[in-house]
């Protein structure tokens, strides 16, 4: 899988999020590398996870909008005499 590439402002807004759940969560202080290694690595593991979730329910939606289509055209038909 392809490597998720952040904007620069996005990946450093997520490390001070980050930062902040390890001040507030754990009263531990990180810096900006330890938090962007860790983001680095969550990323790296959760990516295909997420990536075949979103593509799972983007097929279900697909599906349930085709099964609609198809009620809808039906309900179109003319009746043949």
């Amino acid at each position: 899988m392809i490597p998720i590439k952040l904007p620069k402002e996005q990946k450093q807004e997520i490390v001070e999020s980050v930062k902040e759940y390890f001040e507030m969560e754990r009263s531990e202080s990180i810096g900006d590398i330890a938090a962007e290694q860790l983001l680095d690595f969550m990323l790296k593991e959760l990516a295909p996870y997420v990536y075949n979730k979103a593509i799972e329910e983007a097929r279900q939606a697909v599906e349930q909008k085709l099964v609609s289509i198809e009620e809808e055209l039906y309900s179109l038909k003319k009746p043949l005499r």
